[in-house]
């Protein structure tokens, strides 16, 4: 009875395993039912586009300094303001040199000395002339020496003054007071009142007091890669978008291609400029150093055929997609022209209106 039910039991196991191995065999060997939406050919334009990255700038940023050395006694402006041509900026209290002031103070001295000696001499002359003891032509190089050591004392008086004051009664403008050398805004003050200056000269650039630019003369700096460089020209339109404002486009005009790359990162990079458009016209406040990205349109096709370039299939040389016919679908061999990434522009293979099949993956 017993080897009964273990033959029994055997067959049933023999069995189940049949079924099932049978049954797995035949479901891994269906096709999986493909699954497909479908697409058409329509008309529309094509723009290929390159992006660069880069900043916005006044086109011309002043740095204003000061014409003296000296301690900066009051500050008329602050970072943001706009300012007139001619307009104060800082009062320079002069703190004089030394040596410089030594110097002047013993020109000044000389030129007392040789006055006074000059004086007395012409006045005796004078004197004689009236009495017709000397010449004119005698008494005219007196008179002519008398109102040059004259005339050597005002300079050194007014040299001491300029020294001590950094204005003299000579100069009607005082150069101790900055002023704005632009109509613009007030980018940065780096100066700080009780601060020391150098004056800007023939061997120093000087102290900067404040830097001034024009906010409504804007200009794009930025970089593009090598392999896209040679497709640009100047005159050619950027669209521009700054990162801090988010709801406005700017129009840009490229100006300046550099002939010359620079490695960044590891790549060529070179750099161009473009002027802003109408940036009176924004309602946004632009601030110098704004970072932005400008598309560059650098070929484009309007009104032609165009397929997404995601249903475009390539099998070695072969260009080709699968049409939608009455009956079925066929492979048709196609040529593509430009590209933006997303939709083809088909040139032949296809007509306006043609559906093809598109695998859903």
């Amino acid at each position: 009875m017993f080897k009964k039910v273990v033959v029994i039991s055997f067959i049933v196991l023999f069995i189940s395993l049949s079924v099932g191995v049978t049954g797995y065999l035949y479901v891994k060997g269906q096709k999986p039912k493909e699954t497909f939406t479908i697409d058409s050919v329509t008309v529309g334009d094509i723009y290929k586009k390159t992006v660069a990255t880069g900043s916005v700038e006044p086109r011309r940023e002043v740095l204003v300094k000061s014409q003296v050395s000296g301690l900066i006694e009051k500050i008329f402006i602050k970072a943001g303001d706009q300012v007139k041509k001619g307009q104060p900026i800082a009062k320079i209290k002069v703190v004089p040199n030394m040596m410089t002031l030594n110097s002047a103070e013993t020109s000044l001295n000389t030129a007392k000395i040789n006055f006074e000696r000059a004086e007395a001499e012409y006045n005796r002359r004078k004197q004689l002339f009236e009495d017709k003891v000397i010449s004119q032509a005698d008494f005219v190089s007196f008179e002519l020496d008398y109102n040059l050591k004259k005339e050597q004392l005002e300079s050194a008086e007014s040299y001491l003054q300029l020294v001590k004051n950094g204005s003299s009664r000579r100069i009607t403008s005082t150069n101790t007071t900055v002023r704005a050398t632009i109509d613009g805004k007030v980018l940065d003050v780096p100066a700080k009142e009780g601060a020391f200056v150098i004056e800007s000269n023939n061997f120093n650039d000087g102290t900067t007091v404040a830097s001034l630019a024009n906010m409504n003369d804007l200009v794009f700096k930025g970089k593009i890669a090598e392999s896209e460089v040679g497709k640009l020209k100047e005159g050619m339109e950027l669209d521009l978008q700054i990162g801090a404002i988010a709801n406005e486009h700017f129009k840009a005009k490229l100006e300046f291609i550099s002939s010359k790359g620079v490695e960044d990162k590891g790549a060529i990079q070179f750099e161009i400029k473009a002027g802003l458009v109408s940036v009176k016209d924004s309602k946004n406040t632009i601030r110098a150093g704004y970072s932005a990205s400008a598309d560059i349109i650098i070929d484009s096709r309007e009104k032609v055929l165009v397929l997404k370039e995601k249903n475009i299939l390539i099998s070695g040389d072969s260009v080709y997609v699968w049409q939608q016919l009455k009956d079925g679908f066929v492979k048709k061999v196609v040529k593509t022209g430009l590209s933006d990434d997303i939709f083809v522009e088909i040139i032949s293979g296809l007509e306006k209106g043609d559906k093809v099949k598109v695998p859903v993956n």
